[in-house]
């Protein structure tokens, strides 16, 4: 396992030198973020971020995340170009050395929350998700402001995405995610960079547009599409967890078996009914998932690819990102550091015994 943690670039309040004082972090997880969507990042931008990461002490491994323009996703008659553009974004990050890129295939938006601070029992706040709430907002209202929506659409442009998303089914949206992984896959391949699809989040249907990396069926089906090890997956137990219809530790077993886990991330959620949850810290008895159980399917597999701590709460006053302040993380980072330590000092013991 190789530990990461993410980080926003220059204007992340979370500053690169404080997550050096993390101990056993390996590589920093970032991306350009200053580039429009569908663009090509250029060589002279990432071979600078590069520079920055490695001078902090880091590894520039991972790339979190190129993101997949909508007309791909819509499979309109310009996804060529923007396909182009992306096959053009995987070599350029492979001459700086990435080895895996994290992407999502979410229409419109990544993860959604209904609130962003709300307080927990012991006074820290955190991002939650509550149906009844979520249910009651108009996107084409401008009632949803959250991480995830994409605010650079203006009202009209908002309404004409729906309105082009009304025509697609999951059906539909798979057939455009399999032209799309059959154009970029044999790119990765040839660059020997592994493509990592994050599941959707929350894994259902929000405001009628559709998804799809939602289940355990449905993941098997896209490994399917290109059966190859550079078609794999970012692993979120969050993600998936926070449907009760997805055995997690079951998931995260079969697909590290399999070694198509690039990239894990690792944060817990509390279950609260009716499909809805709040974020808690990792420590697995904060929450509905057996953090524990998770890293010792990961390390029976002998994983070796990358994680890191997912969203955590806002402690301490700690300011930052919603989800991703400075302390919780850096604690969620050495409960997973702490437990593959115990795994691998308990399995030495036995066998030297």
């Amino acid at each position: 396992m190789k530990l990461s943690f993410r980080w926003y670039g220059e204007e992340d309040p979370v500053k690169i030198e404080y997550i050096r004082q993390i101990p056993s972090i390996d590589s920093i997880v970032t991306a350009i973020y200053d580039v429009p969507v569908g663009e090509v990042w250029s060589m002279e931008s990432i071979m600078k971020l590069k520079e920055k990461v490695e001078n902090a002490g880091f590894n520039f491994d991972v790339i979190e995340s190129v993101p997949v323009h909508e007309d791909i996703k819509l499979g309109v008659s310009t996804r060529d170009k923007y396909i182009e553009n992306y096959k053009a974004n995987i070599r350029n990050l492979a001459k700086a050395g990435v080895k895996v890129i994290c992407y999502n295939f979410m229409p419109v938006f990544d993860w959604t929350r209904s609130e962003l601070n709300k307080t927990l029992a012991d006074g820290s706040t955190a991002l939650v998700y509550y149906k009844e709430q979520i249910d009651k907002m108009d996107p084409l209202k401008g009632e949803l402001s959250l991480p995830g929506w994409d605010s650079s659409y203006t009202k009209e442009e908002l309404k004409d995405v729906f309105n082009k998303y009304s025509k697609i089914d999951e059906e539909d949206l798979w057939e455009n995610l399999e032209y799309f992984l059959k154009e970029i896959i044999p790119v990765a391949e040839a660059n020997d960079v592994k493509m990592a699809i994050h599941p959707d989040d929350p894994p259902w249907s929000i405001f009628g547009l559709p998804r799809i990396i939602t289940t355990e069926e449905n993941i098997d089906r896209f490994l399917k599409i290109v059966d190859n090890k550079y078609n794999g997956l970012t692993f979120c137990t969050g993600s998936l967890g926070s449907g009760d219809f997805n055995n997690v530790i079951k998931m995260v077993d079969k697909y590290s078996s399999q070694e198509r886990i690039h990239f894990m991330h690792v944060r817990n959620i509390k279950l609260v009914g009716n499909n809805s949850f709040e974020e808690s810290a990792h420590y697995s008895s904060e929450g509905s998932l057996d953090i524990v159980e998770i890293m010792k399917a990961l390390y029976k597999n002998k994983f070796n690819g990358y994680l890191r701590p997912d969203h955590g709460r806002m402690i301490w006053g700690d300011t930052g990102r919603p989800g991703y302040g400075l302390y919780d993380r850096a604690l969620g980072a050495m409960y997973i550091a702490g437990i593959w330590e115990t795994l691998e000092k308990t399995e030495n013991r036995i066998v030297n015994f």
